[in-house]
């Protein structure tokens, strides 16, 4: 059979002569939410894999946070739990950095019997999102900033995470070293192995940032021009951060607020638009303040964000980043070179304009937060939206109106995102099914779930 996303047997084959040391691979499939799921396949498998794919069971794609089934998804036993086939991506099979023996690892996509598309897999919902734009001549390009915590593994006395101890020299900091370049000093060597292994897997991963909470850093990846290749950097890079942190005794933590009295992680997205001469179309021409294209997409983002917060919100904790004054926006404004805001443009080079959208967090799934991303820029530019006059000065002090407010919390996000035909078109029907159904049941999960902070609050008292 005709491998459906394009691989090829002899880029593996290639790629097996080339790394006769390698002995077996990571293949990972990602889910809903951003979860690497998959095998370990021995290296005689491999050809094997991509002469014909490898099974495996549609419910992989309808399990929740826990990796519990979902059954309202439609995918556990509406479906009987069949297989489908799962193919390689291409480009996407690399060596992987400091294992032993040696591995490597390869991408995954789920597609039915027939080769169709199975529309439950986040890449593909990117994939369609992208192929809409190509059809009206746009092509989409971008990259994603990395924010994470390094932790200790073991908590303090109270229960509590806490900032990982400088693994060059075992000192401890808990103050907000931001911007610190002395402070990465002592986190060298794991930085060091994770710009080898991303080497190795053709990640262009760039500057290291101390960021503005203990222990918590950015890494920023390489703009590029075709927007999907951006996610996958993105997906690959928290595999490489969270194994290189592993074996440097530390953990790699991506809850998008891990510590109450700090910044949250966020995941941002740049994202800009070329025609098909190549021409930047959110680049202003002589005389105009804006681009009518920039100021539509603007628009589209900013009144389609509250229906969208699901997918840039997706879990519990995610909705604890959103406080004022904490570098995570708390309504869906735009503003120029101003961080307050949820809808940011960037000062520099009119040829390389391009929107910052900062609400997600680096919790949420990179595939389905640019697919969100890119509907809403195509409904601004096809409906000509008007994102209303620009922030300035500090756009906490400046609510937006009442009809594009955020929603104030998780449930409230999950019955919009249920509702809403706009994410059900961004997503597609059966993954915004599926997305929405794993959603309802995790907050299901949280809500009867009876905390250690019900008991401080109310054992004694009530």
């Amino acid at each position: 059979m005709t491998s459906p996303s394009g691989s090829t047997l002899t880029e593996a084959s290639a790629f097996l002569d080339a790394h006769p040391e390698i002995e077996a691979f990571d293949i990972v499939l990602t889910d809903s939410n951003g979860i690497g799921r998959g095998k370990i396949v021995r290296r005689h498998e491999l050809l094997s894999i991509y002469e014909g794919g490898r099974h495996m069971p549609i419910s992989i794609l309808g399990l929740d946070i826990t990796g519990e089934d979902v059954h309202e998804t439609g995918l556990i036993w509406d479906s009987g739990d069949g297989d489908l086939r799962a193919w390689p991506i291409p480009g996407t099979l690399k060596p992987l950095f400091g294992t032993s023996p040696p591995r490597g690892q390869l991408l995954m996509s789920m597609y039915l019997l027939d080769g169709t598309p199975m529309a439950s897999d986040p890449r593909h919902a990117l994939a369609r999102q992208i192929d809409r734009l190509k059809a009206n001549g746009l092509t989409p390009a971008g990259a994603f900033e990395l924010e994470f915590f390094l932790l200790a593994n073991e908590r303090d006395a109270d229960g509590k995470v806490r900032p990982a101890s400088a693994v060059l020299d075992g000192r401890r900091s808990a103050k907000t070293e931001v911007s610190s370049v002395d402070h990465l000093h002592g986190m060298e060597p794991l930085f060091s192995d994770i710009y080898a292994a991303a080497r190795a897997q053709d990640i262009p991963a760039e500057t290291v940032i101390s960021e503005y909470a203990p222990g918590q850093y950015e890494l920023t990846l390489h703009y590029r021009r075709d927007i999907m290749q951006a996610a996958d950097d993105l997906i690959l890079l928290k595999r490489i951060v969270r194994a290189a942190a592993r074996r440097h005794g530390v953990t790699a933590c991506f809850m998008a607020k891990p510590i109450e009295d700090y910044a949250g992680s966020g995941m941002h997205l740049h994202v800009s638009m070329q025609d098909e001469a190549g021409a930047n179309i959110f680049s202003e021409a002589a005389g105009e303040t804006w681009s009518l294209n920039l100021l539509r997409a603007l628009g589209g983002l900013s009144a389609t964000m509250a229906e969208s917060m699901l997918v840039f919100a997706p879990h519990a904790n995610s909705w604890r980043r959103f406080v004022s004054q904490s570098y995570a926006p708390v309504a869906p404004t735009w503003g120029v070179n101003n961080r307050s805001v949820a809808l940011r443009v960037p000062a520099g080079d009119v040829r390389n304009r391009r929107i910052e959208h900062r609400p997600s967090g680096v919790d949420a799934n990179p595939y389905l937060v640019a697919a969100t991303v890119l509907a809403g820029i195509s409904k601004g530019l096809d409906e000509h939206l008007d994102p209303g006059p620009e922030t300035q000065g500090n756009g906490y002090q400046q609510p937006a109106p009442t009809a594009s407010t955020m929603p104030p919390d998780w449930r409230t996000a999950i019955e919009r995102a249920k509702a809403s035909a706009f994410l059900e078109d961004a997503l597609g029907p059966d993954l915004h099914r599926t997305f929405t159904a794993i959603k309802q049941a995790e907050y299901l999960r949280v809500a009867r779930t009876v905390s250690e902070l019900d008991y401080e609050l109310y054992l004694h008292e009530v």
